[in-house]
């Protein structure tokens, strides 16, 4: 009875395994095929959609990205921006980390979206009565770019991507401003 329990488990388990192996096997022949990292240090412009915002800021910011499937990348990212309000009295100072997921229909273009947690800080103008804050929330965010070799281990990434955030209360009239933004940069990518 033993003995029929052992092959009766085995047979049971044999196309688990065998399922198992051959998609191991499928996904480390497509990370092989293609590029195993790259890291992306890259500077920006953004810009806030809102009407009472302020002209365009330089940002930075800090990518990792690989390959999950030979048409799918993922991503993840680090970066500073600032913005400002109602002429000036209101400043925002953000740190968005966020998590993308990229299609590469073809080797130098890619487009997709993600999410991002937004740390967001925001600092009114020392004439004023209000006290600064900070907040924590998320966004949304829809993109594309180019992702050009320069060389071997090396390419020049070019990204946009518009993110969409909830409505925020302000203490200043009229009280709430949108704070959706877009923004574009350039990044040297290197390969790993």
């Amino acid at each position: 009875m033993n003995r029929i329990n052992r092959h009766l488990v085995a047979a049971r388990t044999a196309p688990l395994f065998a399922g198992s192996c051959l998609l191991a096997i499928l996904l480390s022949t497509s990370v092989s095929s293609v590029n195993a990292g790259e890291i992306i240090p890259s500077l920006g412009i953004t810009k806030s959609t809102d009407d009472n915002a302020g002209d365009a800021k330089f940002s930075g910011g800090l990518a990792l990205r690989g390959a999950v499937l030979p048409f799918l990348k993922a991503e993840v990212g680090a970066s500073y921006r600032q913005d400002s309000f109602l002429g000036g009295d209101l400043e925002i100072r953000q740190w968005p980390i966020t998590g993308s997921l990229w299609l590469t229909p073809f080797p130098v273009v890619y487009a997709g979206g993600g999410v991002g947690y937004y740390q967001t800080t925001y600092k009114y103008s020392g004439a004023l009565p209000f006290e600064d804050s900070t907040d924590q929330k998320f966004g949304v965010h829809l993109g594309g770019g180019l992702d050009i070799p320069l060389a071997p281990r090396l390419g020049l990434d070019v990204n946009g991507r518009y993110i969409f955030m909830e409505q925020k209360q302000s203490e200043l009239p009229p009280n709430e401003f949108n704070p959706d933004f877009w923004t574009t940069s350039v990044g040297l990518a290197i390969r790993f």
